[in-house]
């Protein structure tokens, strides 16, 4: 997520890792489509599992689906969809 974040932003802003969980907080960026500004959030990754900062991770995130006109979600092409994306799509099935 935070890749994709940073190429719509056009500039490194989110860390990215090849280990998960490298994000906790919101991260804001402006992003431009056609001559249209937008702003952007990323945020770190939902799961249900008991690891640490989850819950203050899932907090973070709640906050920025609030702010959102729009979310874009984003899964591993490579995986499939798992259990932990089912867990969120559930989560944004509920939200306005």
């Amino acid at each position: 997520k935070s890749t994709l974040f940073n190429r719509i932003a056009g500039e490194r802003i989110s860390i990215v890792e090849d280990v998960e969980g490298v994000t906790r907080d919101r991260i804001y960026a402006t992003g431009e489509w056609l001559n249209r500004k937008f702003s952007l959030i990323d945020t770190g990754g939902i799961d249900d599992v008991d690891a640490p900062f989850m819950e203050q991770i899932k907090h973070q995130a709640e906050i920025a689906m609030d702010e959102a006109d729009v979310i874009v979600f984003v899964v591993s092409g490579k995986e499939g969809v798992t259990d932990a994306d089912e867990y969120v799509s559930r989560i944004l099935y509920k939200t306005n």
